[in-house]
């Protein structure tokens, strides 16, 4: 996913993966700590939040910073933070970057199996129609394998909490949940499919005993 950090105000709070492209590069843009240039774009070559300095000489510096990260590894029953990578008829991949209320350094991958979901009618789900590459999601780890962990979007409160239309373009807006199972661009009034979460105050998503 692609974010144009050049267009982001100073109040927004942008994260970002590994490898992720952030801006193109211009004369008046350079690189800070934390990303690479490949391709004519600026790149992040580590997780953490973006930063946009101007300076005096009329220039901005992009810079991603790693404030208060913690060596954290997902264990069963966290509620994890991810984006989702790919899709296909089974199951979705993605990518693992809070844990809890912690923001990881480096992401863990994560695997999202169809009959995980939801709870009811498992063989009615729709990948497709669940999720979208590039939607942030809450899901709760509920195996370990060699390399992945698998999570669940079962309980109610978990699911797509941040999506965009599949036609947006540059100046994006995230869609807003109308139902537990769709998705609206308030500018486009665009209708898409999603498993929405139903999002409750932090205090009330607790991991498992």
């Amino acid at each position: 996913m692609e974010t144009d950090t050049t267009d982001q105000s100073k109040d927004d709070i942008l994260i970002c993966l590994p490898g992720e492209r952030l801006c193109r590069v211009e004369d008046n843009v350079v690189l800070g700590e934390g990303t690479y240039e490949q391709g004519g774009y600026i790149y992040a070559s580590k997780s953490g939040i973006v930063s946009i300095v101007e300076s005096e000489e009329k220039y901005q510096m992009v810079s991603v910073n790693k404030p208060g990260f913690h060596l954290t590894i997902p264990a069963t029953g966290d509620v994890v933070t991810a984006r989702v990578l790919v899709t296909t008829p089974k199951f979705a991949k993605c990518a693992i970057f809070c844990v809890r209320n912690v923001l990881l350094e480096s992401s863990y991958r994560g695997l999202l199996r169809k009959e995980d979901v939801r709870e009811t009618e498992k063989d009615r789900v729709d990948i497709y129609k669940s999720f979208k590459p590039g939607d942030i999601i809450l899901a709760r780890v509920i195996n370990q394998m060699e390399q992945s962990f698998m999570l669940s979007t079962a309980e109610s409160e978990l699911g797509v909490v941040i999506a965009y239309a599949s036609d947006a373009r540059k100046n994006r807006i995230p869609m807003v949940p109308i139902g537990w199972g769709e998705m609206q661009c308030p500018q486009t009034t665009i209708k898409e499919p999603r498993k929405v979460a139903k999002v409750l105050p932090e205090s009330t998503i607790k991991s498992e005993p």
